[in-house]
């Protein structure tokens, strides 16, 4: 995907955040937090791995469904693993 290797610096700082948002979680287990407030830092992980996968689904469509130029195979194949990867999302 080349895409994803274009906006790689984007990517990679976004899941960098989450991977602090991650540990953030883990010292607040470590401390004893409260329920709430350890809800809300699993609520914020969960936010934002969602805006990351949007962010690259978008992508996928734009670069391998929808893009001008595509043959009929490689638009059947990118919508397939877009379909594999909703269907493993969504469960």
């Amino acid at each position: 995907m080349a895409h994803t290797q274009e906006n790689s610096a984007e990517l990679i700082a976004r899941v960098r955040r989450i991977a602090g948002q991650v540990s953030a979680i883990e010292r607040g287990l470590e401390r004893g937090a409260s329920c709430g407030e350890v809800l809300h830092l699993v609520a914020a992980v969960r936010g934002a791995v969602n805006g990351l996968l949007d962010e690259i689904i978008v992508d996928h469509l734009d670069q391998h469904v929808a893009k001008a130029g595509l043959d009929d195979a490689e638009r059947l194949r990118a919508s397939e693993d877009l379909k594999a990867i909703i269907r493993r999302y969504s469960k």
